[in-house]
């Protein structure tokens, strides 16, 4: 018999709501004060569900990482995609290094799983999943200037578009961690228990095209950048909620279906698939061999309460 944590086994009691479509849809570039205004209600909906925890949230954070993490291999001229990661990251050994583009994975895992604190010792750190290094000095300088802008009332999308024209125009080389930070600083200034990675997923959409220059890509700090930050909020947003909207249907479900489950660990591995963007499918525990393991997915599959993500008959990849 299954047995899950009754505070983390319900889902959502009302399924999530969307951005409204005319907040969304606009015909050439706002103003200032439209894509602000825009940009609060998409994120006044967004904040609904970053605040309520269903028992999906973690799959649901993981999954907007994983976004996060494969446009960062585009910024960063690096050739992996989303299931590269997925496989970089899923399919290794227990504490095996994911390689280089699966250590960028980990950083947005991290923004994703934490709260949205900063400190010079965890910035270090995300620093070297980056590639990347600075002094201490400048990480303490950086922290300082980040509860600053916690502490100045100003709002979320200006904030989040200040800290990333900060690092900018302190290490021109250091746009990952300008992004990182800026989807750290939004969920500060909005109060979010942890973040949810947004920004750099929309890094190369048209909210950040330049209007001169051939649709060059718009970088932190130049000209208009704050108006560009809450045009790609909104789509983010938007984004966010569309999936929310899709886990939380896949994930009450994966519930109805989990007193159906005889085998010892199947709560554990449907814990798994709440709290992960994905599972392997050769997964083993202390209660389950890789054999049984195979066997519960087999049978989830059969009740339609999984996905197979990876799109293999062998090396396989289980998610909401």
């Amino acid at each position: 018999m299954i047995r899950l944590d009754p505070a983390s086994a319900s889902s959502a009691p009302t399924a999530p709501s969307a951005v409204p479509a005319w907040a969304i849809t606009s015909a050439g570039a706002p103003s200032d004060g439209e894509a602000a205004f825009r940009a609060g209600a998409a994120l006044g909906v967004l904040d609904t569900r970053a605040h309520a925890q269903p028992a999906w949230a973690g799959a649901w954070r993981q999954r907007l990482a994983l976004g996060c993490a494969a446009a960062s291999m585009r910024l960063a001229g690096r050739a992996e995609d989303a299931a590269a990661l997925r496989d970089a990251w899923y399919l290794r050994q227990a504490g095996a290094d994911p390689g280089p583009a699966g250590t960028i994975f980990g950083a947005w895992r991290q923004l994703a799983g934490q709260p949205p604190g900063a400190t010079p010792d965890r910035l270090g750190k995300i620093l070297d999943q980056l590639g990347l290094h600075w002094d201490i000095e400048a990480l303490a300088a950086l922290c300082e200037h980040i509860d600053d802008l916690a502490r100045s009332g100003r709002p979320a999308p200006f904030a989040a578009a200040a800290i990333a024209a900060r690092v900018v125009a302190m290490r021109p080389d250091a746009e990952l961690l300008a992004w990182w930070l800026a989807d750290l600083v939004l969920a500060q200034s909005l109060r979010w228990p942890r973040p949810l990675p947004l920004l750099m997923a929309q890094v190369f959409a048209p909210a950040f095209r330049a209007e001169a220059g051939g649709g060059r890509r718009m970088k932190p700090g130049e000209q208009n950048f704050e108006r560009a930050v809450c045009v790609a909020l909104v789509q983010a947003a938007a984004e966010a909620c569309r999936l929310a909207g899709e886990l939380s249907r896949r994930a009450e479900k994966l519930l109805a279906v989990a007193p159906k489950l005889r085998a010892k660990g199947a709560g554990e591995v449907i814990f798994l698939l709440l709290n992960e963007d994905a599972v392997s499918g050769s997964l083993t525990t202390k209660t389950l061999s890789r054999f049984a393991t195979r066997r519960l997915f087999e049978r989830l599959q059969q009740l339609d309460a999984v996905r197979e993500l990876s799109g293999r008959p062998t090396f396989r990849l289980f998610g909401l």
